[in-house]
């Protein structure tokens, strides 16, 4: 074992995702994946064998959320930092888990070098905090108002997935949308794909019905 070699778990009900997240932090040989859980039960029943110092845990999954178990797990494994990497773009997400006590709030959308940035802060200081977490912080908006965010049947988007989501809605192209928001075509995409995996959809046109459905734009 490397000198100071850290240990880390990921959970996450798509195996694909699991792997491509361990191939792409390969190069970074302190840092070693000791077990994969495919929901928050499987993970917590394995953690005591692996004893992982951080895991990576996804928000939804089935049998046990992200939620759930970020909780079970800062209470009793307080040694073992637990690191949110989800699609869930919203602030009243990062908000409340932080108060569940997990160490940082990544987006699958997270290059690998910031993964290893993170895991090696919250061994460092207990914490990692980027940019989206500061700007929850500074906001304060969930120590103002108690969140308990449902996974399962609230739709919740953040101000710049509805912004997305609006302009999809009104017929533009990602390159109009990006010159709009003054972001890159590339995150538009990002943006798009990211809620028609939420949405169970597979195109833009798919998007528009589920908006209008649920009224999600105004």
């Amino acid at each position: 074992m490397l000198m100071n070699e850290i240990k880390v778990a990921i959970a996450d009900d798509h195996q694909i995702f699991r792997k491509g997240v361990i191939l792409s932090m390969r190069s970074y040989t302190n840092i070693k994946f000791v077990m994969e859980a495919e929901n928050g039960e499987d993970l917590l029943q394995k953690i005591p064998e692996f004893e992982p110092d951080v895991v990576l845990c996804d928000l939804k999954m089935p049998v046990k959320d992200g939620i759930d178990t970020t909780k079970i797990i800062t209470k009793n494994f307080p040694n073992i930092r637990v690191i949110i990497l989800t699609m869930y773009e919203d602030e009243r997400f990062v908000g409340h888990l932080m108060d569940c006590g997990a160490a940082g709030y990544l987006l699958k959308s997270t290059d690998p070098t910031e993964i290893k940035k993170a895991i090696m802060d919250v061994m460092r200081t207990g914490f990692y905090l980027n940019p989206f977490v500061n700007k929850v912080l500074i906001k304060k908006n969930y120590s103002k108002q108690k969140f308990n965010p449902s996974l399962t049947s609230e739709v919740v988007l953040s101000d710049r997935e509805k912004e997305v989501l609006t302009l999809v809605c009104m017929e533009f192209t990602a390159a109009e949308i990006a010159g709009k928001m003054d972001i890159s075509a590339r995150t538009v995409e990002a943006i798009k794909d990211r809620l028609m995996e939420r949405f169970g959809v597979k195109n833009s046109v798919g998007l528009v019905f589920y908006a209008m459905k649920n009224s999600l734009i105004d």
